[in-house]
C-alpha cells in the first residue's frame, strides 16, 4: 500500500505539522483579508492587471510550482526543508481557499467547494502528522477510527440544516458586498 511507504520519521511529522499550521493561518489571513476588503473595511490589496483581478490562487499556483521544482532539483535538507513544509502549506492555503473557482470560474466568490476542500486538506495534513500507518494500528485506533466516520456523519448531518440557515441569513449580505465590488 502506497501510504505505508511514507517516511514516518519524527521529523516527517513535524514538517507535517508545520505545513498544516501554515495552511491554516493562511486560509484564515486570506478569508479574513477578503472579506474586509469587501466590506470596505480596509484598502483595497488586491492585485489588479488592467480589469482583471489576479486571485491569490494564482499565487498558490506559482508557490507550489516553486517549491516542487525547489524540493526536486535541490533536495533541502535541515532547515531548509522545514520552509520548504511552510511554503507549501502557505500554497496550498492560498490555492485550496478559492478551489470553487476551480470548479466554477466567474461563479460567486463564496464558494461552498472552496470551505469543503480546505477541510478535507486540514483533514488529510493531520492524519499525516499525527496519524500511525494503517498496519500499526490497535484495537484504540480503529475504535477512534469509527467513532470519528460517526461523529463526521452526525455533523455533517447537522452542519448541512445549519449552512443552510446560515447561508439564508448571511447569503444577502455576502451578495451585496460581492456585487459592490472592490472600491
Amino acid at each position: 500500500m502506497a501510504y505505508d511507504r511514507i517516511n514516518r520519521s519524527p521529523s516527517t511529522y513535524r514538517l507535517a505539522r508545520l505545513c498544516l499550521v501554515a495552511f491554516l493561518f493562511t486560509f484564515m489571513t486570506a478569508r479574513v483579508c477578503v472579506y474586509l476588503i469587501m466590506a470596505r473595511a480596509i484598502p483595497d490589496l488586491f492585485l489588479h492587471v488592467g480589469e482583471t483581478h489576479v486571485h491569490h490562487l494564482n499565487y498558490g499556483i506559482f508557490l507550489l510550482s516553486g517549491v516542487g521544482a525547489w524540493l526536486l532539483f535541490l533536495r533541502p535538507v535541515g532547515r531548509e526543508l522545514s520552509a520548504v513544509a511552510v511554503l507549501y502549506g502557505v500554497g496550498l492555503g492560498l490555492t485550496f481557499d478559492e478551489f470553487g473557482m476551480w470548479l466554477h470560474l466567474g461563479g460567486s466568490y463564496w464558494q461552498r467547494a472552496s470551505f469543503d476542500a480546505i477541510v478535507v486538506i486540514a483533514a488529510l495534513l493531520t492524519l499525516l502528522a499525527v496519524a500511525p500507518l494503517l498496519r500499526q494500528f490497535r484495537p484504540k485506533h480503529w475504535a477512534t477510527l469509527v467513532a470519528l466516520i460517526v461523529a463526521v456523519l452526525i455533523f455533517g448531518l447537522l452542519l448541512a440544516n445549519s449552512v443552510h440557515y446560515a447561508g439564508r441569513l448571511l447569503g444577502p449580505k455576502l451578495r451585496q458586498i460581492e456585487d459592490s465590488g472592490p472600491r
